[in-house]
C-alpha cells in the first residue's frame, strides 16, 4: 500500500497549517514602507497578548524558539550571573545549555524525563540561595521531547513562599494555545513561544512576552541591537518591530491564524478542544495495551494537551513510524532525548486539529499494529471516538 494523498503531519511541530493560513500567505510581496502591512502588524499585538492572557508587553522576532530563548536571556541577565534551570526533558536542558554559551552560570534541578517540576524542591533551592545569586528561573511548561507538563502557577507560589525575587521565565513553545496558560494570573515575568505549533503558522517568527518587572531589569543589561525588546514593544518607526525587514508573508499568515484562534474560536474553546483531542489519543493508547505501548507520563494531570510521548515494545516504534509514513502517508514524531529512541515516538496534536484528523491518525497507527503483526488490544478507535463525542 502506498499513500494516495499528501502526507499528514502528526509531529509536535511544525504543525498542520490551515488552508486559510496558507492562502493568506500566497500573495505578492507587499509595500513594506506604509499601508496595509503596517496595519496588519499592529493588529497582531493585542491578539498575541490575548493568547498569552496578559495585558503587558510582547516583542516579535524573526527567529525560531531557540532565538526566543536567547532574546529572553539577553534582556534580563548579565554574563556571569546565575540562572536556575528546571529540567523535565531535552528542551529545558537546552535552554540551560544556551545560557551557558551566553556566559551565564547555570544551576540545574533535573526532574527526569517523566515527571513535572517538583515545586517543593524548587522552593527549597530558592530558600537556600541566601545571597540571591539566582537572577531567573527557567522553566518549560510542556517539554516537547517528553510531553511532561509542569504547574507554572505553583512555581510562582514557590518563588513567593521563598521570598525570592528571581524572574520566572517560561518556555511555552510546544503548548501555547493548546495547554491553558495565564501569564498575568500566574505571575510569569517572561514567556517565550514561536509560530509553528499552536499558532498554526510556518516556522520563522518568535515571540517574547514580558512584564513591567522584567522590563525594569532590562535597565541593568545591554542586549545587542537585534535582541533588544524595547524598540519592538513601542516602535517609533515600522522597521523597529523587527530590527529590519519584516517577515511579510508570515505576518499575513499569523493574522489569519490569530483570527481563527482568538476571534472565531476563543481561547477557552481552543483549550477545551485540545483537551478532548488529547483524551482521545490517551484512550486509544490505553486500549492498545501497556505491554505494547504506554505513555511516557503516567499521571494524566502531568500530560500535555499538545503532544503525547509514547513508549513501545523494543524497536517497535521505529518500525511503526516507517510503516505509517511510507505505506500510509502519516508522519509521526521521532523519539527525542531518550537512549531507547527506537522504542519511542510522539504524536503531535497541536494547533489545527479536529476529530477527522485525530481519528485518521489513530486509525493509521491501528493499521500499523496489524500490518506489523504487533500484539495490541482492540477497541482503540471506539474508545477515542467516545472521548471526542464527550462520552
Amino acid at each position: 500500500m502506498n499513500p494516495a494523498s499528501p502526507s499528514l503531519l502528526a509531529i509536535p511541530g511544525p504543525s498542520v497549517m490551515p488552508d486559510r493560513v496558507l492562502r493568506a500567505m500566497h500573495r505578492a510581496s507587499p509595500n513594506i514602507y506604509e499601508g496595509e502591512l503596517h496595519d496588519v502588524t499592529a493588529s497582531l499585538v493585542p491578539d498575541l497578548k490575548t493568547v498569552a492572557q496578559t495585558a503587558q508587553h510582547v516583542a516579535i522576532y524573526i527567529c525560531n524558539g531557540h532565538g526566543t530563548w536567547e532574546a529572553a536571556l539577553a534582556n534580563t541577565v548579565n554574563r556571569g550571573e546565575r540562572v536556575l534551570v528546571l529540567e523535565t526533558g531535552r528542551f529545558g536542558k537546552g535552554w540551560g545549555e544556551m545560557a551557558q554559551t551566553l556566559g551565564l552560570e547555570t544551576q540545574s534541578l533535573d526532574f527526569g524525563t517523566s515527571n513535572p517540576v517538583d515545586t517543593n524542591a524548587l522552593e527549597e533551592t530558592l530558600r537556600a540561595d541566601k545571597e540571591r545569586a539566582i537572577k531567573a528561573v527557567l522553566a518549560v511548561q510542556t517539554d516537547t521531547s517528553t510531553s511532561v507538563k509542569s504547574d507554572i502557577a505553583a512555581m510562582r507560589q514557590a518563588l513567593d513562599a521563598a521570598g525570592h525575587d528571581a524572574l520566572l521565565m517560561v518556555d511555552c513553545i510546544a503548548c501555547l494555545g493548546c495547554d491553558e496558560f495565564h501569564m498575568d494570573a500566574w505571575g510569569v515575568d517572561v514567556m517565550v513561544a514561536a509560530s509553528q505549533k499552536g499558532l498554526m503558522t510556518p516556522p520563522g517568527m518568535g515571540f517574547v512576552w514580558f512584564s513591567d518587572r522584567a522590563d525594569a531589569v532590562r535597565d541593568t543589561v545591554s542586549p545587542s541591537q537585534y535582541w533588544d525588546w524595547r524598540p519592538r514593544m513601542k516602535p517609533e518607526v515600522y522597521y523597529q518591530y523587527f530590527a529590519g525587514t519584516a517577515p511579510t508573508h508570515h505576518i499575513y499568515g499569523l493574522r489569519e491564524a490569530l483570527t481563527m484562534l482568538v476571534h472565531e474560536e476563543g481561547m477557552e474553546a481552543a483549550w477545551a478542544r485540545h483537551g478532548r483531542i488529547a483524551s482521545a489519543v490517551w484512550a486509544a493508547v490505553e486500549a492498545w495495551g501497556q505491554d505494547t505501548i504506554s505513555h511516557n507520563v503516567e499521571a494524566v494531570k502531568n500530560r500535555s494537551h499538545a503532544v503525547s510521548a509514547l513508549k513501545t515494545a523494543p524497536g517497535l516504534a521505529d518500525k511503526m513510524r516507517h510503516w505509517c509514513e511510507h505505506e500510509a502517508g502519516l508522519v509521526l514524531g521521532i523519539g527525542l532525548g531518550f537512549e531507547d529512541h527506537e522504542s519511542r515516538f510522539r504524536i503531535g496534536h497541536m494547533g489545527h486539529q479536529h476529530p477527522p484528523m485525530t481519528l485518521g491518525v489513530l486509525g493509521t497507527i491501528d493499521c500499523a499494529f496489524k500490518a506489523l503483526g504487533a500484539p495490541h488490544g482492540s477497541g482503540a478507535i471506539e474508545a477515542a471516538s467516545a472521548k471526542l463525542a464527550g462520552l
